[in-house]
């Protein structure tokens, strides 16, 4: 028995854990980027992370680069004017200030793929890598979840 519960508790310790996609770069931590399935066809998909400064310095998140799946990858923000949602492209980054938490999810700030090379798959995984003005460079998975909104970790829609 003694045997048994060893083996179960090192094949429990060497699984990666299920929320195990947070990285480290500096000061920040950069938790749980996440996309959503794409259905066949569609053109985008979204990129959701949320990023944690720890640091006494603002940084900022000027570019994601996933080469795998789009050659073209943008920051933007859903932000309501005139009573109209809008999105819109932040050409200069997203700021992360100083001890802030910065979430990046649906209807609101967030990673865009553009002219995605194929459907994102619930349960795959692709790699980005992404640009800090001030902390350089750091290379993450994104996890592929499911198409609705919520369905598996919470990211709102």
């Amino acid at each position: 028995m003694q045997r048994i519960l060893a083996t179960l508790l090192a094949l429990a310790l060497s699984a990666p854990a299920a929320f195990a996609h947070d990285f480290t770069l500096g000061s920040l931590e950069i938790r749980h980027p996440a996309s959503r399935a794409t259905l066949p066809g569609q053109p985008v998909g979204g990129g959701f992370m949320t990023i944690t400064n720890k640091g006494a310095e603002p940084d900022r998140l000027v570019s994601v680069a996933a080469p795998d799946v789009s050659d073209d990858v943008q920051l933007h923000e859903m932000a309501v004017e005139n009573d109209v949602m809008k999105m819109r492209q932040l050409p200069d980054g997203i700021d992360i200030p100083a001890g802030a938490t910065v979430e990046l999810k649906s209807g609101g700030l967030h990673v865009m793929f553009m002219k995605i090379k194929r459907p994102f798959k619930e349960g795959e995984t692709f790699k980005a890598t992404l640009t800090f003005e001030k902390a350089g460079t750091v290379d993450v998975d994104f996890d592929v979840e499911a198409a609705k909104p919520g369905a598996k970790h919470g990211h709102g829609g």
